[in-house]
């Protein structure tokens, strides 16, 4: 593999600095790091990815007091969100301040920001001296990576300087992202910090559909309606009536549910999901292979962090019709 070397956390943080792109490890997924305040550094993230640059950029951080630098009219709100889950997988977003460049907000006047849990991203931040912008290190609507080999599989010689190996991501789907500039408190995309645990810290809270018309401004990141797929066809809920599937076909279940075809892997035999949120990215990438046809994958309950396995899962998922 010609890609370059596994790279050091202090190696990291000086090519960060230095206005270079390097993946990092996170609680949720691997994320393609850049300086915040850089414009050049963001025009490669969006290039390495094929990100197109309407879908705006999270700006990770490293202390909560960091916030005044990037963000202004801080409501009290996000100070409450952020005692109780960060750091932790949990994105929100706030008036931007003007050292922010509009291509990592995509133009918007609001920048979304996060404090990742992730120690190895937290020294990286602080020792790197500035915030990184860092979406998911992959290419623009493929499969999340949890693990650096799942970056170097994706981007390998496409320009970023670097991968820091941190293990296996924890959390395994993207942060939930709240929005706490709208009148009500709102989940654009929901993920492992729920809108019940939302609202046990302000009280109510609004749920949006997370996507996106194509070419559209969004209002957060990855909003797009298909996202997270693999090359190989997934089909994400009960097969319709009457269709013939591919003889190829795999199936990633979940519990003790019965399928058209025996499981090929489990994302929790005993239905725990949290487990299955950690599998879920490192499943699909492991059955993304020209040897298959179609990737079936069972219904989920859409309760607590089940919506955003949901959320994921039906981005990615292919239209089935009956025979």
């Amino acid at each position: 593999m010609k890609f370059p070397p596994w790279t050091s956390v202090d190696e990291a943080a000086r090519l960060l600095a230095d206005g270079q792109v390097v993946a990092i490890p996170t609680e949720t997924v691997y994320g393609l790091a850049g300086n915040a305040y850089e414009p050049k550094a963001l025009a490669q993230i969006f290039a390495i990815k094929e990100r197109p640059t309407f879908d705006p950029l999270i700006v990770h951080i490293c202390d909560v007091e960091q916030l005044k630098d990037i963000a202004k009219d801080i409501p009290e709100a996000a100070y409450k969100l952020a005692e109780a889950y960060w750091p932790g997988p949990m994105t929100l977003i706030l008036p931007k301040k003007d050292c922010i460049p509009d291509l990592c907000t995509s133009g918007l006047p609001s920048v979304a920001v996060r404090f990742p849990a992730h120690p190895i991203a937290q020294e990286i931040i602080r020792k790197a001296g500035v915030p990184l912008a860092a979406p998911s290190a992959n290419l623009f609507k493929h499969v999340s990576p949890t693990t650096a080999q799942h970056v170097a599989d994706q981007l390998a010689d496409r320009g970023l300087a670097g991968i820091v190996d941190g293990g296996a991501c924890d959390v395994g789907v993207e942060s939930s992202i709240i929005s706490v500039v709208t009148e009500i408190p709102t989940v654009l995309r929901p993920g492992a910090i729920t809108p019940e645990m939302v609202e046990k810290v302000l009280g109510k809270v609004a749920i949006k559909e997370s996507t996106s018309k194509p070419g559209q401004p969004m209002a957060a990141p990855g909003q797009c309606d298909t996202h997270y797929r693999p090359q190989v066809p997934l089909y994400y809920g009960e097969v319709p009536a009457g269709f013939k599937l591919p003889e190829r076909t795999v199936r990633i279940a979940f519990g003790d549910t019965v399928g058209p075809i025996p499981a090929t892997l489990n994302l929790s035999e005993k239905g725990d999901m949290l487990e299955a949120t950690a599998k879920l990215y490192a499943y699909m990438h492991d059955l993304d292979l020209p040897e298959y046809d179609l990737i079936l994958v069972d219904p989920v309950p859409n309760v607590g962090v089940g919506m955003a396995l949901n959320d994921r899962l039906k981005r990615a998922s292919i239209k089935m019709h009956g025979g």
